[in-house]
């Protein structure tokens, strides 16, 4: 079995008001991820992501590009942590 991954992850830029969490649910489904993704009051998009290392790459990758030309991921900060809770699905938190 593959070795889960966990990060926490903060996407900044012009990330909430075009589609973004939508588009994080819809990447992390494509790639088979757990967690959720939230907007922060600061204007940046906060995820907990958890999955494989490849799917996990896959997926971070898809955040930088976002989900439209409306939208502009300027930077990533990722965290890797050591396993938390197990996520079984991923959620949209509002």
């Amino acid at each position: 079995m593959e070795q889960q991954e966990t990060a926490h992850i903060i996407v900044s830029g012009r990330v909430q008001g075009v589609g973004f969490r939508n588009h994080t649910q819809f990447l992390a489904k494509q790639y088979n991820i757990c967690g959720w993704v939230r907007n922060k009051d600061d204007g940046t998009v906060e995820v907990m992501a958890q999955g494989g290392k490849k799917e996990m790459e896959q997926f971070i990758r898809g955040l930088k590009k976002g989900p439209s030309r409306f939208a502009k991921v300027t930077g990533m900060d990722i965290d890797y942590l050591q396993q938390q809770e197990q996520y079984r699905d991923f959620r949209v938190l509002y």
